[in-house]
């Protein structure tokens, strides 16, 4: 389990997070979601431990990240968003590299690789940006880490890639992995990741399960407005609306209308969740 206490950190005198508190659950995939520049990579990295807090703290499994403890480094794994060739084979990079990780599992490594259609025996600097991202998440999922922070995973992938990374995820982590996964690109992960994480500003606007998010929200598809949505966007054939849900009617969730919709009532949607 991973705890986060009153957690602050800046680049020099530009704060970016300021008094984050929460709990990351094991047997969850997070998704942290937010604009850009309000950090969600920066969070990563104080998670994994290459950061160190400004003030605050983040225990996991009862050791400081930072400390960079060898019991808590084998146990996670940091997939950035920016990933480097290398000048030797997939599987080789694997073979060498996998060792620092005790349930590292070679054989899901080149099943992972099959499933993306990336060859394991081709040298990873001759590979396209997508087949090399799809290496690095392959290996990723092949550490069997407990902790494993993806930035930005599904950029450079195409449709298809992206529909394997999903099935990938869902398929390929064990049952007690903590997975958080920034992104952007809500669309990409909408049916895996559970709970959400807004950042916004220094602060979390929303940390919430789906199922705490649909008890609260309502999100109705149809042509007719409602006066009190708290957002709506224009659909082939009406409205995508999320509105208040004081009433428990069951709904599914769009992710992206309620990004849109937290945004625009942060005050409203903290005070909703505030026992969430």
């Amino acid at each position: 389990m991973i705890t986060i206490d009153n957690l602050a950190f800046s680049y020099g005198t530009k704060a970016v997070l300021k008094n984050i508190s929460m709990t990351l659950q094991e047997g969850r995939i997070y998704g942290l979601l937010g604009e850009n520049g309000v950090g969600k990579t920066t969070l990563l990295t104080l998670l994994c431990g290459l950061k160190k807090p400004l003030s605050g703290r983040i225990l996991t499994d009862g050791m400081l990240p930072y400390d960079r403890q060898p019991a808590l480094l084998q146990g996670q794994y940091y997939l950035p968003d920016d990933v480097s060739p290398q000048g030797v084979t997939a599987e080789t990079f694997a073979r060498q590299n996998g060792r620092f990780w005790p349930r590292f599992d070679l054989r899901k490594f080149l099943a992972v690789q099959q499933e993306f259609e990336t060859p394991a025996d081709k040298k990873m600097d001759t590979l396209s940006a997508g087949q090399l991202k799809k290496t690095y998440i392959s290996f990723a999922l092949a550490t069997n880490a407990r902790y494993l922070f993806m930035d930005e995973p599904t950029n450079g992938l195409d449709i298809p890639s992206k529909s394997q990374f999903r099935s990938a995820i869902t398929k390929y982590t064990a049952e007690d992995s903590t997975i958080v996964i920034s992104t952007h690109q809500v669309r990409d992960l909408e049916n895996i990741i559970d709970p959400i994480i807004i950042l916004d500003n220094q602060e979390v606007l929303l940390n919430a399960s789906m199922e705490d998010i649909a008890a609260r929200l309502y999100f109705e598809y149809g042509e007719d407005l409602h006066p009190d949505a708290l957002y709506c966007e224009p659909l082939p054939g009406g409205f995508i609306q999320v509105c208040p849900n004081p009433d428990g009617a069951e709904s599914r969730v769009h992710i992206e209308a309620l990004f849109n919709a937290v945004h625009r009532n942060k005050e409203l949607v903290k005070s909703l969740f505030k026992n969430a």
